[in-house]
């Protein structure tokens, strides 16, 4: 939660010096059961740029094998992603990993994972299994690389509840969280307006973009998708590529997350789709009436018992580690929160479920598009739009999500009265009120994280009006959405090298309707009364040419304010005060530079080891990049590119419905290696606009392969 939880740091004060223990020594009970040990079977071949392609005979032999692999690249994150399962975050990054921990405890992550677990269908444990054994593995021939005692061995449970605590971040969860322990009025009514935690501590640098264009509107006569899900370049949530082939037709090229046993987002041999972050309200909180002692509520009359659960939250304190009790509630709605205000219940969409993890591995099964949507119409995955494509020419756009079916009479923009079970839902509304866009007159579909009444262009749109206020959908549009609509709609006839342009657009719309020219007149008519250096940012502003492409000189002070602008249009709030914010972006300029007219190619850098490199786009472009702020700028001024356009994977099918894709990181295949060639070997392609092939097929691997070997138990 990026909220900080400060009572926890009142309790933390109150315990230092008293509880000051080895931590090993409250870990001793946290190992979950081990699966048996199975036969797994995979082969890695490395290509050329060091990305895995895993085979093996059986679905979670590749699961095995990806988590390997992984795990050679980058073992320091998966290991903070167990330590998250395990309710140990704070064992490794101090108190903000506690929040993290406390959450887990609060939604009761490892009790869903406990629960759930027995009941999933025996081949998706299968590759849950797997996955943990894969990594077991690795830990065992590497324990020099172990930083944290009795971490190891994971189990399937520990997947569970890694997807059951992280699913939810990606609606706004730890928002709304954070806002009920500090006591602090909810945003917006219980709507958070946009997920923070898993993507970065700022709302505006979340985003994502997504195409999907028609053979009747590409000159090539192919079916193109783009996927572009932005993410943090490093860290729980980064991308990591790979491909798996299994003998019983799992066949994927794509990305993942660390902790996941399979393909986010990607392709196979007959379709294709990508993933953007949605905005749907799916968390009601409710007032809870509690009885003088405190431990019953009111609920039809009747007084019902408060649950109530001690846990202990761990925090890293030098060499020890601090025990921080805290009182875990809950009632019928879901988890409690009791603070100044009064009693406040959680409900939320997916709560005490992980079906989302059966929803995309069948994704990953699927082989057409009645296979797909029978899969999608799992009710799992609680939050994100689907954007796909496939070899017969279709394409489609889901608005997904697991609406809540909410009661007629209730008001749940806002706190519901939690003494009656006619304000409480269960379960969630199925596929057929999910909006969806499927083969468009226009020839294309596309999101930005906007609402769903613009993805399709002018005469392809849904009606708004024929979706019912009770399911929460997002209005909000953003540049991103505005400029592909914009460009996709002028051009009846798309050549690849202009569908790459506008993917790689750096410029905010001028229409007078949004957000950015509503802000640049703003700043532009605003009175800046004696104050020089204010006059003067405004005077370099009118040269802008509304691009974040580096040409011009007013380009660095206009992305800063562009991105104070796009912050609070993804929270939904009315547009920030002009003269402040030029105020805070010339302070900095002048802090570092000593001048306002700074080149953003030399600001704006993408940086890792000896590589450092001028970054292009910004905020809120489609060519998106996040590197202007003072958390982000470095000791000489330079801001290091850190969010934005990270993976990105071009497919497409031609007429015969053969399959091709290419695809391009920021940094390289070794993602956490310093060591290795493939660190930074993408960087200068990555900043140059180049893609490098994905050699989905055995014979183009076998061509392109540097090194190959095979991991048994």
């Amino acid at each position: 939660m990026r909220r900080g939880l400060k009572i926890l740091a009142f309790v933390l004060l109150a315990l230092l010096g008293l509880s000051m223990v080895w931590e090993p020594y409250f870990t001793t009970r946290q190992v979950p059961p081990l699966a048996p040990a199975k036969p797994y079977d995979a082969r890695i071949v490395r290509d050329e740029f060091g990305v895995p392609h895993i085979y093996g005979h059986t679905d979670a032999d590749t699961a095995y094998g990806l988590a390997f692999a992984h795990a050679e690249d980058d073992f320091t994150t998966l290991q903070d992603v167990f330590a998250m399962t395990r309710g140990r975050l704070g064992v490794l990054r101090g108190f903000k990993g506690s929040l993290v921990d406390y959450a887990g405890h609060l939604i009761g992550a490892r009790t869903t994972a406990e629960n759930v677990y027995p009941q999933m269908p025996e081949d998706v444990r299968a590759m849950i299994d797997g996955y943990a054994a894969g990594l077991n593995r690795y830990a065992a021939s590497h324990p020099d690389e172990v930083k944290l005692d009795n971490l190891f061995p994971v189990s399937g449970e520990d997947v569970v509840a890694g997807f059951v605590l992280r699913a939810p971040f990606f609606f706004g969860l730890d928002d709304v969280i954070g806002a009920l322990v500090e006591g602090k009025e909810l945003p917006h009514g219980t709507a958070t307006p946009m997920p923070a935690t898993p993507i970065g501590d700022d709302p505006a640098m979340n985003g994502s973009n997504a195409f999907a264009i028609a053979p009747k509107r590409m000159a090539d006569g192919k079916t193109w998708l783009i996927s572009n899900a932005h993410q943090p370049y490093e860290g729980d949530v980064a991308w990591y590529e790979a491909v798996v082939h299994s003998d019983q037709g799992l066949d994927m090229a794509g990305a993942t997350f660390p902790g996941a046993p399979f393909i986010f987002l990607g392709h196979n041999r007959n379709l294709g789709w990508t993933n953007t972050v949605n905005k749907p309200d799916l968390i009601d909180v409710y007032r809870l009436k509690l009885n003088d002692a405190g431990d019953k509520y009111r609920l039809d009359d009747k007084w019902v018992p408060l649950q109530s659960k001690r846990v202990w939250l761990r925090l890293k304190w030098g060499w020890f580690t601090i025990p921080i009790p805290r009182t875990i509630y809950r009632s019928v709605h879901g988890p409690v929160i009791i603070n100044k205000n009064g009693a406040f219940a959680i409900r939320y969409a997916g709560i005490d479920r992980a079906q989302m993890i059966e929803q995309y591995y069948r994704i990953t099964k699927a082989q057409n598009w009645d296979q797909w949507i029978k899969a999608m119409d799992l009710a799992g995955i609680a939050s994100t739009n689907f954007i796909y494509a496939d070899k017969t020419g279709r394409i489609a756009y889901i608005y997904n999500a697991l609406f809540p079916p909410r009661q007629p009479g209730f008001d749940y923009t806002k706190i519901v009265p939690g003494d009656t079970t006619k304000s409480l839902w269960s379960g969630s509304l199925s596929l057929v009120w999910m909006p969806k866009i499927v083969d468009p007159a226009s020839g294309f579909v596309t999101n930005a994280n906007n609402t769903p009444f613009m993805a399709a262009g002018p005469g392809s749109e849904l009606d708004r009006k024929r979706f019912s206020p009770y399911l929460g959908i997002e209005q909000q549009v953003t540049n991103r959405t505005i400029r592909a609509i914009e460009l996709l709609s002028a051009d009846q006839s798309i050549t690849p090298e202009e569908l790459l342009k506008i993917k790689f657009d750096t410029a905010y719309t001028r229409d007078p309707r949004y957000f950015p020219k509503q802000w640049f007149d703003r700043l532009l008519a605003a009175d800046m009364g004696d104050e020089a250096d204010l006059v003067a940012a405004q005077k370099l502003l009118r040269t802008w040419d509304f691009t974040s492409d580096g040409k011009g000189g007013a380009d660095t002070l206009a992305d800063a304010l562009m991105r104070a602008a796009n912050r609070t249009n993804y929270r939904g709030d009315p547009l920030p005060d002009p003269r402040v914010e030029l105020r805070k972006s010339v302070d900095l300029l002048m802090k570092f530079y000593g001048r306002l007219d700074v080149p953003l190619l030399e600001m704006q850098r993408l940086r890792r080891g000896k590589v450092d490199l001028p970054m292009d786009g910004g905020t809120d472009t489609l060519r998106a990049t996040t590197s202007w702020d003072k958390e982000v700028l470095a000791d000489d001024g330079h801001g290091r590119v850190k969010h934005g356009d990270s993976f990105i994977m071009l497919i497409n099918w031609d007429k015969t419905g053969k399959v091709n894709s290419r695809s391009i990181v920021p940094y390289g295949a070794a993602t956490n290696r310093p060591e290795s060639p493939h660190y930074t070997d993408q960087m200068q392609m990555f900043v140059d606009r180049k893609f490098k092939p994905v050699h989905f097929e055995r014979a183009d691997l076998i061509a392109n392969a540097k090194r190959a070997y095979r991991i048994k138990p």
